[in-house]
């Protein structure tokens, strides 16, 4: 029964086989264009060829891109299904770590080999040309000697020892002499077949290199000294042919010259005749490659440049020579331990069996490491089971174990992680449930903050307060006692936190319940009645009835006493204004003095008091007043504004003040929000170090 489209999509879905990601669905899409480009270029091809040719491009692009994606989404396909059991990502490691690395240290050692075995044949043919190149400059020095004590002494200029060399060397025969006095050839030249050679003006001292001379290669070595008013040149060379290079490589293997601008032996003609350049040519060969001494005997080839100096000019010819040696190890063994003899093969037989013996460590190394990946596999199995059974809530699966080693303390660790979970599932609960909590405090505290302030009309005020925790530990609260009259608070309390939030609430109660209390002062009951326009129930007292803030510090520091523990304390600011007669009474409990801005500019602090609230009892407190004419500000502020740190210092109460100094026009909400900004540019990235608060009034 044939299948349904849906059937075979979802079939082929469950087997990955079908496009989904945005890879796959792009190869796809590419795919089928270059398929319909390509039917298309056909059917274009029979109506017209070129319509063919110019889709053909387009075509092969589409299939390249298309291609190169398909390789990519199988690949990760492949890597899926194969690495997916943690046995074959050990194999596939192990391959990484021990048999690539080992593949690749073979591979570099035999072309390192091989570039040591061609560089020592190359040093084989040119440490002879060299040492064939010395022994003519040697005999160059001595020949030249002797010319120059014969023209000291005014006499002929012989050369009795290169007739001497001539008789004991057989080498010498092939060589040819020139010396010139000046720049006037010596009778020598024709004795010892020179004449052809080219006076070399380019000659100062001594030479000894491979020249180019008339389409030639020859070893060639002169030496140039003064005699008398002109200078004495001795001109020795060599044909550097097959003859020479033969004998280098009777014992090494084929050697070969080539050259670029030089004619062969068989064909000295052999020229451009448009260019008249010469093409590049092989000189010649010489030598044999040597018999293979067993099946590791590879053939090796090297070549290296050969330095040619014109010796027309003097100058040296880069790229015009190159000399290549094919040779085998055997051959090159032979000459490296010549001294040796048979020796040598014992040699060779100690580094096989060393590689012998490296390969058996690195089969053994495989098999351990099969092993091991079993141990292996099978405790991560039992740990895949184990997890299977947490995901199933079932704490109390427990992974057997049995052996005594990392894997076995992991078993060990996986079952009391079980164990544990349940009692942190507790802990996370208790933890969420303090943290509800926590968030109903802080709801409830914000509540406790004034909200809506009834103001009066010659005083407007304003509070921000920014816990640097959940809860704060500062305080502040505005209490309309009349239409004319408002108590202004600000306080500190001692620590931070839960504890600290719960003795800010006991400040706030106590200042309001103290405030409705007949204080001794007063003659009269206290009415309790709701402020116009505030919807709740704030103190107020008939006229002519006083209330002193001393006093209300005196209650609060001993009712703090007897009820909080002796570490905990509070510096409490109070002010009573006096809208009538524009009067602040103000009482300092061991606040940081707050500070009157006036018009001018001029600073006037609010320090009578005395020390903090709850620490002492039976304390007393002085009382203070300041006449406020409008415009003046009044600022109130806790040591989280000012004492914030970074690497110039603390931010400052001369910094809080200049800023609302500068700022006293604008309205006072603006005020505080430059500030707050400003000690947040402080602070930087640093956790705000405590709450602040800060408290702004001003005269109208």
């Amino acid at each position: 029964m044939p299948w349904s489209y849906p059937e075979l999509r979802n079939r082929l879905i469950r087997a990955e086989l079908w496009p989904q990601g945005r890879m796959a669905k792009l190869a796809s899409y590419l795919a089928a264009l270059a398929a319909g480009l390509f039917v298309l270029q056909k059917v274009a091809g029979l109506l017209a060829p070129s319509w063919g040719d110019h889709l053909s491009g387009w075509v092969d692009f589409l299939t390249f891109i298309a291609a190169v994606l398909f390789f990519v989404l199988v690949f990760g396909w492949v890597k899926r299904r194969i690495l997916w059991r943690l046995r074959n990502r050990l194999i596939v490691t192990y391959v990484f770590i021990g048999v690539i690395p080992a593949v690749l240290l073979m591979t570099m050692a035999v072309i390192t080999l091989y570039g040591l075995f061609g560089q020592f044949a190359v040093f084989v043919v040119t440490s002879e040309i060299q040492s064939r190149l010395r022994s003519m400059e040697a005999a160059n020095l001595a020949i030249s000697s002797e010319l120059a004590a014969h023209l000291e002494r005014g006499e002929k200029p012989l050369a009795v020892s290169l007739a001497r060399l001539r008789q004991r060397d057989s080498s010498w025969n092939r060589r040819t002499v020139c010396a010139w006095y000046g720049e006037k050839k010596l009778p020598l030249c024709d004795d010892f077949g020179g004449s052809s050679i080219a006076f070399p003006n380019f000659l100062k001292d001594s030479f000894s290199d491979i020249v180019r001379d008339k389409d030639q290669l020859l070893l060639r070595a002169g030496t140039s000294m003064a005699i008398g008013p002109s200078r004495l040149t001795v001109v020795t060379s060599e044909p550097f042919d097959k003859e020479f290079v033969g004998k280098i490589a009777a014992n090494l293997g084929e050697v070969t010259l080539d050259s670029f601008g030089l004619s062969s032996e068989n064909d000295r003609s052999n020229r451009d005749k448009t260019s008249h350049q010469f093409t590049p040519s092989t000189v010649f060969t010489v030598g044999r490659v040597p018999t293979p001494a067993g099946i590791f005997d590879h053939e090796i080839t090297f070549g290296t440049p050969l330095s040619i100096v014109n010796w027309t000019t003097g100058q040296a010819e880069l790229g015009r020579a190159s000399l290549a040696v094919v040779t085998r190890p055997a051959a090159l063994y032979g000459l490296l331990f010549a001294t040796w003899g048979e020796a040598v093969r014992g040699a060779a037989y100690i580094l096989l069996g060393f590689a012998i013996f490296f390969a058996l460590i690195e089969l053994i190394a495989l098999i351990i490491g099969t092993r091991l990946t079993r141990t292996v596999t099978g405790a991560v199995a039992q740990l895949y089971l184990g997890t299977k059974h947490v995901d199933r809530a079932d704490f109390s699966h427990r992974i057997p174990v049995k052996s005594r080693d990392q894997l076995a303390e992991l078993a060990v660790s996986f079952n009391s992680m079980t164990a544990s979970i349940e009692k942190l599932v507790q802990e996370q609960k208790e933890k969420q449930r303090m943290e509800n909590e926590l968030a109903i405090a802080q709801e409830v505290q914000s509540q406790l903050f004034p909200r809506q302030v009834s103001e009066i009309e010659s005083l407007e005020v304003h509070g921000f307060c920014r816990p640097a925790r959940t809860v704060s530990g500062d305080y502040y609260d505005f209490l309309a006692a009349s239409s004319h009259k408002m108590i202004l608070a600000v306080g500190d309390i001692s620590g931070k936190g839960i504890s600290a939030a719960l003795l800010m609430a006991t400040i706030h109660s106590a200042v309001r319940a103290y405030s409705v209390e007949s204080l001794p002062q007063m003659r009269e009951p206290v009415a309790v009645g709701a402020v116009a326009g505030t919807g709740r129930m704030m103190a107020t007292w008939p006229e002519g009835i006083e209330i002193s803030p001393a006093g209300l510090l005196s209650l609060l520091n001993h009712q703090l006493y007897e009820s909080t523990p002796p570490e905990k304390y509070a510096t409490l600011f109070l002010g009573i204004y006096d809208g009538r007669l524009r009067r602040m009474t103000y009482s300092n409990g061991g606040h940081l003095p707050p500070a009157v801005i006036s018009e001018s500019g001029a600073i006037r602090k609010l320090e009578a008091g005395g020390t903090v609230v709850g620490l002492f009892d039976n304390m007393s407190y002085e009382e203070g007043a300041i006449d406020m004419r409008p415009g003046e500000i009044l600022v109130a502020y806790s040591d989280g504004v000012t004492e914030p740190e970074n690497d110039f210092g603390e931010f400052g109460e001369q910094r809080l003040i200049e800023l609302v100094r500068q700022n006293r026009h604008q309205p006072l909400a603006q005020i505080s929000q430059i500030v707050t900004h400003a000690v947040d540019d402080w602070i930087g990235d640093n956790e705000q170090p405590d709450d602040v608060t800060l408290v702004l009034a001003r005269a109208r």
